[in-house]
């Protein structure tokens, strides 16, 4: 007899799901970012901040998965933020822990932070661009209501803020002051009370 041999093609169709709010305009090829870390309460856990038991939540990448309401979650970021408390990675970028303090707990998906709102998460951006700029060895320029960010090149103490981005201030690497030739030197303010009997230096010498 002849064997004959049937193949059958088996087609597996997948479709993919997405949620997205309804008040945010968006095009079919418009990609979200999964903020993985909200979630659902199903196992109604209390917020660690202020105890109560909310629906949806925050859990933390920590081993002991810690839950915190979006509310005190918003107000912590936002806090940490004032007090530029925020933690530079140079993989993950400019990031917070649990806020217990957890080892190993750095929130990973940056985006969760948009809960600071347009203006707020605008800083963040701010704060985080300068310090991965201050890690790779840049600087601030220090003309007052410039603050822009530079790379001077290594060994120089002369350094001009490119107008492109700034002010075109020129100053000096290591005083921050105008740009000066020989010892950089800071004045110090002068002494009160018993203290101005005593001999008083009037300059500092801060580098060569």
């Amino acid at each position: 007899k002849e064997m004959r041999r049937y193949e059958w093609s088996v087609c597996v169709c997948l479709q993919e799901f997405y949620m997205k709010c309804a008040s945010h305009p968006t095009s079919d090829d418009d990609l979200s970012v999964a903020l993985d870390l909200i979630m659902t309460n199903t196992r109604g856990v209390p917020c660690i901040a202020c105890t109560d038991v909310m629906g949806v939540v925050l859990v933390f990448q920590c081993s002991e998965r810690h839950v915190i309401c979006l509310d005190c979650f918003q107000r912590y970021c936002q806090t940490r933020l004032n007090d530029r408390q925020f933690v530079y990675h140079p993989v993950i970028g400019y990031s917070l822990p649990c806020a217990v303090g957890c080892d190993d707990s750095l929130i990973k998906e940056v985006h969760h932070f948009r809960i600071l709102g347009d203006e707020q998460y605008g800083r963040y951006l701010q704060y985080g661009a300068e310090e991965c700029l201050l890690t790779t060895g840049g600087m601030m320029c220090p003309s007052p209501g410039c603050g822009a960010g530079l790379l001077p090149p290594d060994g120089s103490r002369k350094v001009e803020c490119d107008r492109r981005l700034g002010c075109g201030f020129v100053f000096c690497r290591l005083c921050r002051g105008e740009y000066h030739e020989g010892l950089c030197q800071a004045v110090t303010a002068p002494p009160t009370g018993e203290a101005a009997q005593v001999s008083w230096p009037v300059t500092e010498v801060v580098g060569r």
